[in-house]
């Protein structure tokens, strides 16, 4: 099976204008374009959450790394 043609289309365009009738589809589409804007906008927050985190974690690192090189150092001149 392959993708409806023109007169499916209508046929379901018409049952669903019979189902839900003209006034509400309108608010159903809105109501799915705006569900749709929030996941959106929910998955960048997690996105830029994380590389913050990442962010934090390589400062981290960083410091313990510059830590270690300064006790070294202070090793070799007591030495």
């Amino acid at each position: 099976m392959g993708m409806p043609s023109m007169p499916e289309l209508l046929i379901i365009l018409a049952i669903v204008v019979l189902l839900f009738g003209a006034k509400k589809i309108p608010e159903l589409a809105k109501g799915m374009g705006s569900g749709i804007r929030n996941f959106k906008k929910a998955m960048k927050e997690e996105e830029e959450e994380e590389l913050a985190a990442s962010a934090k974690a390589e400062k981290q690192v960083e410091k313990k790394a510059e830590s270690a090189e300064t006790v070294k150092t202070e090793e070799k001149k007591e030495a």
